[in-house]
């Protein structure tokens, strides 16, 4: 099972309400519950070294599922416009080690500025500000590793 029809799947959950969602294709079974419980496991991983193989695979598919789960649901904290993560990489608040942050907790940040830089295979990638307004929260810290879609700030 691919991770579009994964995340399809997850937002399907999210946005019906539904407690959790089961369903079987082929040698695959997917488990989603409200609450991050999502499991990918072969109904038969035993019977065929093809199928074991296949089933290494979906068990890579699995925390991959979780994680985009996970990211999926704001944390609770303040309240405003959310800034999510647009890659998997490593989360900085500043251009170097020895520089000052972008910005601080209570300053003003406007639409299309700099906020933050996430390291993805060795490029250092700027990210901007898609609102303007006050940052209420930075919800990374500096040097941790980050989702796609995982929150960063919160503009106010």
């Amino acid at each position: 099972m691919d991770l579009r029809k994964l995340k399809k799947l997850i937002d399907l959950v999210q946005e019906s309400g539904i407690a959790e969602l089961e369903i079987t294709e082929g040698e695959e079974r997917v488990r989603i519950a409200r609450g991050g419980a999502i499991s990918v496991t072969p109904l038969a991983a035993a019977a065929l070294p093809a199928v074991a193989a296949h089933a290494a695979g979906a068990a890579l598919v699995a925390p991959a599922a979780a994680a985009m789960a996970a990211a999926a649901e704001p944390p609770p904290g303040p309240e405003g416009h959310v800034v999510k993560s647009p890659m998997v990489g490593t989360f900085y608040r500043s251009p170097a080690p020895d520089a000052k942050a972008f910005i601080e907790v209570g300053g003003t940040v406007k639409e299309g500025q700099t906020i933050c830089v996430i390291e993805a295979m060795k490029l250092m990638n700027e990210i901007e500000a898609d609102a303007s307004g006050i940052i209420k929260a930075i919800l990374v810290e500096n040097g941790q590793p980050v989702e796609y879609g995982q929150a960063l700030f919160v503009i106010g």
